[in-house]
């Protein structure tokens, strides 16, 4: 979904209960630029692997390093919740796309939510749903994670 101002009004004007959301961090846009909070259910659409704002906006981390990519993506997810008063601790479900998906790269996978862990001082493994696919948006992206958070 490209950012649209016509589209999230018509959101906002049909579902008032809705709110499009573009985070923002110290005044520069993240990573993420469309989730949807409802109430207390916030989601985020899928993050992938670049970073948001400041001189490397929308750069590609870790070309070809699915474990870069996902704790990018991870942060990615924190950051957004962060913009709407959340944590980590809030994701109820994740759904995570791993493009050319094989069990191989499980230690890859598990390398980088462990990282990710790290840096957020949690252990983000809500259920989730691994999915592979052929291919993303961008073609250095290999991994993109949705997250359904519900806010305390």
């Amino acid at each position: 979904m490209a950012d649209s101002p016509g589209l999230r009004s018509s959101l906002n004007a049909s579902h008032p209960e809705r709110q499009a959301i573009s985070v923002r961090i110290e005044g520069k846009r993240a990573a993420i630029d469309e989730a949807v909070k409802a109430d207390r259910a916030v989601v985020i659409k899928g993050p992938a692997g670049h970073v948001g704002g400041g001189e490397s906006e929308g750069n590609t981390v870790g070309a070809g390093d699915l474990a870069a990519q996902v704790e990018q993506c991870y942060l990615n997810v924190a950051t957004a919740l962060a913009g709407v008063g959340g944590t980590f601790d809030e994701v109820a479900k994740l759904n995570v796309h791993v493009v050319d998906w094989t069990p191989d790269k499980m230690p890859q996978l598990l390398e980088g939510i462990s990282r990710a862990a790290a840096k957020l001082g949690t252990t983000p493994v809500p259920p989730a749903t691994l999915l592979g696919v052929a291919a993303l948006d961008v073609p250095e992206h290999l991994v993109e994670v949705e997250a359904t958070a519900v806010l305390d």
